[in-house]
């Protein structure tokens, strides 16, 4: 399987360079949008969507929370951020800058009550703390979902429950005057940490 996964990546990465070629990716430069540190900030501060969070660096909030809303999918417009987890974030640049993961870059972030710091950022190359890599995952959505991973749209189940990512909302660093830790929090953050330190199936 992981050799299987490996050479299709490789495939897209030869696809995509000979379809650019040096003036494509000199073009993807400049069609880039900005993103820094200081971009990302504390995820509760974004706004909410079901289970989510999204912002539009562009200023068309609305044109994303639209997308995020619909039951039919549709293509985020440029800007939007989505955010399920304090620590990975997906941002969608320019039309054409990377049409393999139709224009969505990976974000991994180290955060601390001082902010936020981009640990990776990428297009089929980025890990998360899991061990799950990103292109990977939302490559399996459903063409209308626009690379968009949620229970319905194809994507392969994560082993992190609605209850652990919610606590992991609830205790992002980098949001201010946090109350303390409710039962159930506390309850979803033990059973995270245990799924953690767990070896991976079919190991000892």
């Amino acid at each position: 399987m992981r050799q299987t996964n490996r050479a299709v990546l490789m495939s897209l990465a030869l696809i995509l360079s000979s379809a650019t070629g040096a003036d494509g990716a000199e073009d993807a430069v400049k069609k880039q949008i900005p993103v820094d540190n200081s971009t990302f900030r504390c995820v509760s501060e974004m706004t909410a969507v079901r289970h989510f969070y999204v912002d539009n660096l562009l200023g068309n909030l609305d044109g994303t929370v639209a997308i995020a809303n619909s039951t039919t999918g549709g293509v985020y417009p440029p800007g939007s951020v989505l955010q399920l987890l304090p620590t990975e974030v997906m941002i969608k640049q320019e039309p054409g800058y990377n049409p393999v993961t139709k224009d969505w870059e990976f974000f991994e972030l180290d955060v601390t009550p001082e902010g936020s710091k981009i640990r990776t950022r990428g297009f089929m190359e980025v890990v998360n703390r899991f061990g799950g890599n990103c292109f990977a995952c939302h490559v399996k959505a459903k063409p209308e979902f626009d690379f968009v991973c949620e229970l319905d749209h194809g994507c392969d189940p994560i082993p992190v429950t609605r209850a652990m990512i919610a606590a992991l909302q609830h205790t992002d660093p980098r949001c201010k005057n946090a109350g303390p830790l409710s039962p159930e929090d506390t309850e979803a953050l033990k059973q995270l940490q245990a799924l953690s330190a767990a070896p991976p199936p079919g190991t000892k």
